[in-house]
């Protein structure tokens, strides 16, 4: 399957972005860069991760979801403190990342990413 098959497939309804209070771009380590994020999630079985979009272009800011699932698809309410990283080898736009969360987006630049223009598929 074609990264352009993939894209056009339809999006999954089990997870969903949710709120983050900070995140950081930390490096240049010898793999690259990571991001940081941290927040509280709003289940405690929740499981969170950072999910990077899909593009067929290199774009300006490559866009990274915080997003959270529920096994069982019932949520234990009670807030659950999270950090998660991830490493931005490959997932980097021309002039940086924006981490996307449930209610705010934060843009931040990070060097060494694709080149603009250029079609990653």
């Amino acid at each position: 399957m074609s990264l352009r098959e993939f894209a056009a497939l339809e999006a999954a309804q089990s997870v969903r972005r949710i709120n983050f209070d900070s995140c950081e771009v930390v490096g240049n380590f010898p793999g690259g860069y990571i991001l940081i994020v941290r927040g509280e999630a709003p289940c405690l079985n929740m499981k969170v991760r950072l999910s990077p979009l899909i593009y067929i272009d290199c774009p300006e800011y490559w866009g990274i979801e915080v997003v959270g699932s529920l096994p069982g698809g019932f949520c234990i309410t009670a807030m659950k403190p999270f950090v998660r990283t991830i490493r931005l080898a490959g997932i980097t736009g021309y002039r940086g990342i924006e981490v996307l969360g449930a209610r705010r987006s934060e843009q931040i630049e990070v060097p060494d990413g694709c080149e603009q223009g250029r079609c990653l598929a």
